[in-house]
């Protein structure tokens, strides 16, 4: 049973979805929550497995409710469910640490589909073996098995999300070398030719580039129409 908490203002929308997927797809347990202040707090009490939100809402819209989880917790798989789909929008929902969109208005199979895209994705993560880390360089040691990266000037430890510790990974394990963009996107992303997953992969390889900024000589560098590779510069 996936334990999946719904942030939606509109009750109508809400009682549709909750009723496509408990009823209709089965296997769902939803929990709902009509703005993001209360989806933080059910959240933290209910700890589900994945959360499917709106953006604009009152009290607190979804990004502001994603920024916070996000402090906490780079793990959950978060989806993001808005009419919006300007390329400002998506933008800004992946820096805050969205895992993908739906647009509406979506069929609750659709929906369906694009959790298990993303369930998925956190069981791969999950599941690799504790052994696999990565000397990133002289400055860091990247832990793929628990997505952690270290900085061993100052021992600071950050969390990376699925797709950041997925996409790392894959440009450890071909140091050097150049990974072809079509390659990234079918393995993280459902559709390689989307716009939005191609734009979302340019926002994910920016996200890495600051979290290996501490040193100059480790460099991620986009080789474009072709792909993209880690290199540590001698």
């Amino acid at each position: 049973m996936v334990k999946l908490l719904l942030v939606e203002d509109d009750a109508n929308l809400c009682y549709i979805i909750r009723g496509g997927l408990e009823d209709m797809i089965g296997g769902y347990e939803v929990t709902t929550a009509a703005d993001g202040e209360e989806g933080l707090k059910i959240w933290k009490e209910q700890h589900p497995d994945v959360i499917v939100s709106d953006i604009e809402m009152p009290v607190m819209d979804g990004y502001e409710m994603v920024k916070r989880i996000r402090e906490l917790d780079g793990d959950i798989p978060i989806l993001f469910t808005s009419g919006r789909v300007s390329p400002k929008d998506v933008v800004k929902g992946y820096e805050l640490g969205v895992n993908n969109y739906i647009k509406k208005p979506f069929l609750a199979e659709e929906l369906d589909a694009h959790i298990g895209a993303l369930l998925k994705l956190k069981q791969g993560v999950s599941a690799k073996n504790e052994s696999e880390t990565y000397r990133i360089g002289e400055s860091y040691v990247f832990d793929a098995a628990h997505a952690i990266l270290r900085y061993l000037v100052s021992g600071v430890e950050k969390t990376l999300t699925e797709r950041e510790a997925g996409l790392l990974k894959m440009l450890c394990v071909k140091m050097g070398e150049v990974v072809k963009r079509e390659v990234i996107l079918s393995t993280f992303w459902e559709k390689e030719d989307d716009y939005f997953a191609s734009r979302s992969l340019d926002v994910f390889v920016t996200r890495l580039r600051k979290l290996l900024i501490e040193d100059e000589k480790v460099q991620i560098k986009t080789l474009k129409g072709v792909g993209i590779s880690l290199v540590c510069l001698p």
